[in-house]
């Protein structure tokens, strides 16, 4: 979780510190290092005399310190930590990429990886101790407080994606029947409460939520006002075991900062902040935009990966994708007569199943965000299927007549040009049908449609083209 900083101060703190003191130098962008005070911190870490180190990353932010330590090389990376493992803020960990963070784990030791973990607001904590091995977890918790090896272990026992896992334990929970006084006196005297809360949860005696005041709004009720008087009521609970995409859905849906999780009976057990829900949003984003491309998640792109690891997570969708081009080259081998007759078929074949492909990629991104959006429901779905339908097929009028017209001019063989023509309008309709119906299928079958989607498209614009072009020249020309 974020420190707390003035709003002076950060500014500073986000300009100053990237190029290690003095007046900062130009960077490629105003939140990034500047690869100059990369280099600089690296000479620091390779001269005999280390002392500078420390001044240089010492304002450093959390945030910039683990930019700085992925861009480091390892053996760079080993001393620098060395040197601030002292003053090492545990923060530092939820940022760093998985295998940068192994390696600092490596450097730090179990004993202090396990200190910096305990440091950590609960949900970072799990977040981090949830990407080790068994073998390192087990011999990460074995050092750590029993309360807070218990709180990770909880934790742990839910699904990686759901609403438990991103939680926060730490919250500002307060019965029914207190003031606002009694309220903000609380607020000022607890030694526990967390460092950025957005509002206090109201609970009965049985601590079931009731729901929520914002901060602004118990600072502006008078001291005599009970909490139950000032809370939202309409505030929703989420239940310890919502997949994180639910959550995410009704913090757009909501606008939502935080809401509190819930366990089976009902009970305050953590709450979830708007910050960790940013998070899910552009990893949920990011991990569609991999599978569309055949990298199956976030850690199978990481840039630290090893090269035979992320050869080998890739391996299989290039052969699932090699397996498919045979099935469209069988298509053509069905013609291959044609095409010895009249060598121009194989000139302008690919232009067909090239063009299906893009416009049905088009019409599937927009169908599979959708989906994740939610904006594509049962009730609309017909409408939005005719509506792509129709842009396809208006896109393959006009693509026709364009390549239809490029074709004759080249070949000058008007037959050509009718067959290209009409195979370019038969393969874009396809394409329309095929990018709207197979994510829709996939996901009634409960198949993730940015995980393979793609393929099946792949193949059906590449056979249809094939065999649309191939099929109407054989028939027309031969």
């Amino acid at each position: 979780m974020p420190e707390t900083l003035d709003p002076t101060a950060k500014q500073d703190h986000i300009a100053a510190p990237r190029h290690g003191g003095g007046e900062p130098e130009a960077a490629d962008d105003d939140f990034s290092l500047a690869q100059d005070f990369v280099t600089e911190v690296a000479a620091a870490l390779r001269s005999d005399d280390r002392s500078q180190v420390g001044a240089l990353v010492h304002d450093l932010h959390y945030a910039d310190m683990a930019d700085l330590l992925e861009r480091l090389d390892p053996e760079d990376r080993r001393l620098l930590i060395e040197d601030i493992r002292e003053d090492f803020n545990a923060d530092i960990l939820p940022e760093l990429a998985q295998e940068v963070r192994e390696e600092v784990m490596e450097a730090l030791g179990f004993e202090d990886f396990a200190v910096a973990l305990t440091e950590l607001d609960s949900d970072d904590a799990v977040y981090v101790a949830g990407k080790l091995d068994p073998e390192e977890l087990a011999q990460v918790l074995a050092r750590m407080p029993q309360a807070s090896r218990m709180l990770i272990e909880q934790s742990l026992a839910y699904d990686e994606d759901s609403a438990a896992r991103l939680m926060q334990r730490e919250l500002v929970a307060v019965p029914n029947y207190w003031t606002v006084g009694e309220t903000i006196d609380y607020l000022r005297a607890a030694q526990n409460i967390p460092e950025k809360f957005y509002g206090v949860f109201v609970v009965d005696p049985r601590h079931r939520p009731q729901g929520m005041a914002d901060l602004a709004r118990v600072l502006r009720s008078k001291r005599p006002v009970r909490m139950r008087d000032i809370i939202d009521p309409e505030s929703e609970s989420i239940p310890a075991d919502t997949h994180r995409e639910d959550v995410a859905f009704l913090f757009r849906q909501r606008d939502l900062t935080s809401a509190p999780v819930v366990d089976k009976s009902g009970r305050l057990i953590g709450q979830i902040t708007i910050d960790d829900v940013v998070d899910v949003i552009e990893e949920e984003a990011s991990e569609d935009i991999l599978k569309m491309a055949g990298v199956r998640d976030t850690e199978d792109s990481s840039l630290y990966r090893t090269i035979m690891a992320t050869a080998q997570s890739r391996f299989w969708w290039l052969f699932v994708n090699l397996g498919t081009a045979f099935l469209a080259s069988s298509v053509i081998g069905l013609f291959e007569h044609s095409i010895e007759k009249l060598a121009a078929l194989a000139v302008l074949m690919p232009i067909c199943a090239s063009m299906g492909g893009n416009a049905g990629t088009q019409t599937l991104v927009t169908v599979v965000r959708s989906l994740a959006t939610r904006d594509l429901n049962p009730s609309n779905v017909w409408r939005v299927g005719w509506r792509e339908t129709l842009v396809c097929a208006i896109n393959g009028l006009l693509f026709a007549a364009l390549t239809g017209l490029i074709a004759y001019l080249w070949f000058r063989d008007p037959l050509l040009a009718i067959v290209i023509a009409g195979a370019m309008i038969l393969n874009l309709i396809a394409a329309g049908i095929a990018g709207m119906t197979i994510p829709l299928i996939l996901s009634k079958l409960g198949a993730d449609p940015a995980d393979s989607a793609v393929v099946f498209l792949t193949t059906v614009t590449d056979v249809v083209g094939f065999f649309s072009f191939l099929g109407l020249a054989t028939w027309i020309m031969l």
